[in-house]
């Protein structure tokens, strides 16, 4: 039997956690449910105004006034006090206020509960923004389990230091960046990077916080604190990319300004000059300037940017790619050359051996192990991509490796076994061979841009090996739109002539630019920029951190660094350049919204002054005009945050 003092106190709690959520529910939406009630007065007293007092009649709409008005009002005087500057809301006020003087209620109440609207659909498109961050901010888990000197333990994630060893079970997600120490699994990332196919991950490689380790075991070593994760860092640049503004919304606020007070004068003018020169009474005078307040006001026009460019900022954010600030954003339609690096951007960024060939009378197994011998514990990225290869032949950890090792810098290391004589290398390890039964396969493989790799006994080649950093899946595809769109492509490689030209042959790129070093980068970028107004750089975010930082848009494939977080313009957290081509796309639809907007609302303003000063609208009509027309502006760009794919 449960105890009743316990039943109590779950059902306290209960209650006491309901009241909470629906404390923070109206507080979340405060603006939306204030504009509702005061379009619920505004309703209230024009369907009853026959069965109410005047003052009863004047009372509701007053309340509507002051509850749907309250916020735009106090955002509109605390702007206008701390920049010295007049603004839309201020306009929105006085033509209320006004409407009321001359006895309209109902069409200054209706104004105040369309304009509240319009400013609570604003503040839901900030929202949105902030809770794609919280969502972010929600992946990180509270602990972690721990293991200090073979004891587990839990702990909270803030007190994980880097270097520390944390153990990870199948389905649970990431609690800090690391590096796998042991395991193998596949890692759901999709939350980082908007790609739903996991990824397979096994020993060195990269976790992140918040991703979730979907199938085996893991030990991982922490090398980044709580404050510091990837997720933190992405968090941060999204922050910034919303709160920084694009030289087209700068611009629309420095003539919302000006704009404001000509509305004013000109206000002012139409309702002293008509009495004198065509014959409207003063209170027609006064109630067409009221009008004219409204329908000139610039509201939509003010709208047309922010939304748009704050729903495409979360957007990307969304599907891994991160911006950070709308002016880059919006000038991806400027792009008119894109300079690329080579490897681990056009190519996959690790070298796989292709083509082996070996000498007639050898044994391909024995070559195979002395490799694994000789190559076995190397970090060279060519001696591991031989150790891999060697698996289909055996099992490389159960070979030994030779401690008889010579290295000779810039061609190969040599070894003896049994008194054989062996060597791995490029051609500058070898004097001469015994037998050329090779130069027309190396020929050949050289032509393709293919890396060789000559093995060598006694000064005799018995084996060439073929490697080649393969292009990526994606990129023949997103060099052939950004060539549909009119753009440059350059490759920027520290490979020599030969391997230059077979490569940008292959990818099809426009130009390229062989054995540069990083300062190089930045000189053929100097060089772009001087033929082509806006050029953009693509690289990795480490060697080519100079050359981002030169261009006029930077973008860091893959962001496992802080030099790419910090250097880029734009990161790409999947090393994927279909991410930039939808990059490009999202600008696009961005740009094309930005501009519908602005021709809409200027035209809607244009139409409501003529048809009020040929006094062929009304008070309401021109509210309804001037705020719907805010709304679907502000509608329009919302639309950004529905992008899936």
């Amino acid at each position: 039997m449960i105890p009743l003092t316990k039943n109590i106190t779950n059902n306290n709690k209960t209650h006491s956690q309901l009241v909470q959520f629906v404390l923070t529910t109206i507080y979340k939406h405060k603006e939306l449910i204030a504009a509702f009630v005061g379009g619920l007065l505004v309703l209230t007293a024009w369907v009853f105004q026959d069965f109410l007092t005047e003052l009863s009649y004047i009372t509701l709409n007053i309340a509507a006034f002051i509850i749907g008005g309250y916020a735009k009002a106090k955002e509109g005087l605390t702007e206008t006090l701390k920049k010295r500057t007049l603004n839309v809301e201020l306009l929105m006020i006085l033509a209320a206020i006004g409407s009321a003087i001359i006895g309209y209620w109902v069409e200054g109440a209706i104004l105040i509960f369309i304009f509240s609207l319009s400013g609570a659909m604003e503040t839901y498109t900030m929202q949105k923004s902030a809770r794609d961050l919280s969502n972010l901010m929600h992946l990180q888990p509270d602990t972690a389990l721990r293991i200090t000197n073979g004891k587990e333990e839990i702990v909270s994630v803030d007190v994980l230091a880097i270097g520390d060893t944390i153990y990870v079970k199948p389905g649970e997600r990431m609690p800090a960046d690391g590096i796998i120490l042991t395991g193998r699994t596949s890692i759901d990332e999709s939350a980082l990077t908007g790609e739903a196919i996991p990824i397979e991950k096994s020993v060195d490689d990269c976790v992140y916080t918040g991703t979730v380790n979907q199938s085996g075991a893991l030990t991982v070593k922490v090398t980044a604190d709580a404050s510091q994760s990837f997720v933190q860092k992405i968090m941060a640049l999204v922050r910034s990319a919303q709160s920084e503004k694009s030289p087209a919304q700068l611009f629309i606020e420095r003539f919302e300004n000006l704009y404001v007070y000509i509305v004013l004068v000109i206000t002012a003018l139409m309702m002293v000059l008509p009495p004198f020169i065509v014959n409207w009474s003063w209170n027609e005078s006064f109630y067409r300037a009221m009008i004219l307040l409204v329908v000139a006001s610039p509201c939509a026009l003010v709208a047309s940017i922010s939304p748009a460019t704050l729903s495409a900022i979360s957007t990307s954010a969304r599907h891994g790619m991160l911006v950070k600030s709308g002016q880059h954003l919006e000038n991806l339609e400027k792009v008119q050359a894109i300079a690329f690096d080579k490897t681990g951007t056009l190519t996959v960024g690790r070298p796989e051996v292709t083509n082996i060939f070996i000498k007639s009378g050898e044994n391909i197994t024995t070559i195979i192990e002395r490799i694994v011998q000789i190559e076995k514990g190397s970090s060279h990225p060519l001696a591991e991509a031989m150790i891999r290869f060697s698996k289909n032949y055996l099992d490389p950890s159960k070979v030994e490796a030779t401690k008889d090792m010579t290295e000779v810098i810039g061609k190969g290391v040599i070894a003896t076994f049994h008194g054989e004589r062996w060597a791995i290398g490029n051609e500058k390890l070898f004097d001469h061979t015994v037998d050329n039964w090779y130069e027309n396969e190396a020929t050949a493989l050289k032509e393709t841009a293919k890396t060789l790799v000559y093995v060598c006994k006694n000064n005799d080649v018995v084996a060439i090996i073929a490697l080649k950093d393969e292009i990526r899946q994606d990129t023949l595809e997103a060099i052939k739109t950004f060539h549909s769109l009119g753009i440059e492509t350059v490759m920027l490689t520290g490979d020599n002539e030969r391997t230059a030209e077979a490569i940008a042959h292959e990818v099809g790129l426009t130009r390229y630019v062989a054995s540069c070093m990083p300062e190089d980068k930045v000189t053929a970028l100097k060089s772009l920029q001087m033929t082509f107004d806006t050029v953009m750089m693509v690289g990795d975010g480490i060697n080519d951190a100079p050359a981002l930082a030169t261009a006029n848009i930077g973008v860091a494939m893959g962001a496992g660094t802080d030099v790419a977080l910090e250097t880029a313009d734009i990161v790409l957290i999947k090393n994927k350049l279909a991410k930039l081509v939808d990059l490009f796309n999202l600008s696009k639809q961005m740009n094309k919204i930005i501009k519908q907007n602005i021709l809409f609302s200027i035209s809607i303003i244009v139409l409501l002054v003529i048809s009020n000063l040929f006094q062929f609208i009304n008070l309401p009509l021109g509210v309804i005009g001037h705020e719907g027309s805010t709304i679907l502006v502000i509608l329009n760009g919302l639309r950004l945050l529905k992008i899936r794919n």
